[in-house]
């Protein structure tokens, strides 16, 4: 069987944690920040573990991560 490609686009997207699961950053913080609140963009500045249906999908294509 041959091996499996990483996907690069995902990789660079998700790292993977000790216990397993992948952190992801989150959406929304790249422009338009005027009318969002200083709380508001902080809590985007934090990373976020991705669900477990979703790990199930990334764990597909980052076969050696």
């Amino acid at each position: 069987m041959p091996k499996l490609k990483t996907k690069k686009a995902v990789m660079k997207r998700f790292k993977k944690t000790a216990t397993g699961k992948f952190v992801r950053r989150k959406a929304f913080k790249s422009h338009i920040l005027e009318k969002k609140s200083e709380k508001r963009k902080r809590s985007l500045c934090q990373k976020a573990v991705s669900t477990k249906g979703d790990a199930k999908n990334i764990q597909q294509v980052l076969p050696y991560i």
